[in-house]
C-alpha cells in the first residue's frame, strides 16, 4: 500500500471534529431542540483540558459528561468547548479542547462519532476515527441511556464503560448495543 502523504485519517478526523463543534456551537445559541441531548467523553489529561483535581483524581483517565437538563454557560471556540455541570452538588466548569473528545452520542436520533486522541512524539499517528451507529431501534429513555449521576456525573463504572471499543472491528454487537464501525471497512481493497 502506498504511504498516505495526504493524511486523510488527519482530515476525517478533523472534517467530524467540526460536526461536533457545530452541533454544539448550535445548541450554546438556541438550547437543545427537542429530544437531543449529548454523552461526551474526553481524556481529562489531553493537553488543554481545564477539570477541578478533585475531579481529574476520580477520572484520572477520561470522563463522559451528559448535557441535557442541567448545564449552563455552554461556550464555544474554534478549539474548544467550556460548559457548567453539577457533580454531587457541586458546580464545576470544564474546557475540553475538541483534540480531547473521544467520543460524542446523541441517542435520541442514535448518532455518534469515536476519535482516537492524537499520539503523542514518538507514537504511531492516530487511526481514522470510528462513525458509531446504535443498532437498537428502540430509542433508550434517559434512564436506559444511563444517564450519569445527579447532573452530569458518570456513575462509578460508567465512564468505564465509555472507554475505547468494546466490540473491536466485529461487525455484530450484541442486540441493544452500539455497533462501531471502522471507516477503514468503507475503503476500497487492492
Amino acid at each position: 500500500m502506498a504511504d498516505d502523504h495526504i493524511r486523510y485519517d488527519i482530515l476525517t478526523q478533523d472534517a467530524l471534529r467540526g460536526v461536533v463543534r457545530k452541533v454544539l456551537s448550535e445548541v450554546a445559541r438556541t438550547g437543545l431542540p427537542g429530544e437531543h441531548h449529548f454523552f461526551i467523553t474526553f481524556a481529562t489529561h489531553a493537553p488543554g483540558v481545564r477539570v477541578s483535581s478533585r475531579l481529574l483524581s476520580r477520572y484520572p483517565d477520561d470522563m463522559t459528561i451528559v448535557l441535557q437538563h442541567q448545564f449552563w454557560d455552554l461556550t464555544v471556540t474554534e478549539h474548544a468547548f467550556e460548559v457548567g455541570l453539577s457533580f454531587n452538588g457541586i458546580p464545576e466548569r470544564l474546557l475540553v479542547p475538541f483534540t480531547a473528545v473521544k467520543s460524542f452520542v446523541d441517542p435520541s436520533v442514535t448518532f455518534g462519532v469515536q476519535f482516537e486522541i492524537e499520539a503523542k512524539a514518538g507514537q504511531p499517528p492516530a487511526e481514522a476515527p470510528r462513525v458509531v451507529a446504535l443498532v437498537d431501534e428502540e430509542e433508550p429513555t434517559a434512564d436506559e441511556a444511563a444517564e450519569p449521576g445527579p447532573i452530569g456525573e458518570p456513575e462509578d463504572g460508567e465512564a468505564a464503560a465509555a472507554d475505547g471499543d468494546e466490540h473491536g472491528e466485529n461487525d455484530e454487537a450484541p442486540e441493544g448495543q452500539a455497533q462501531v464501525v471502522s471507516l477503514d471497512s468503507f475503503r476500497k481493497k487492492s
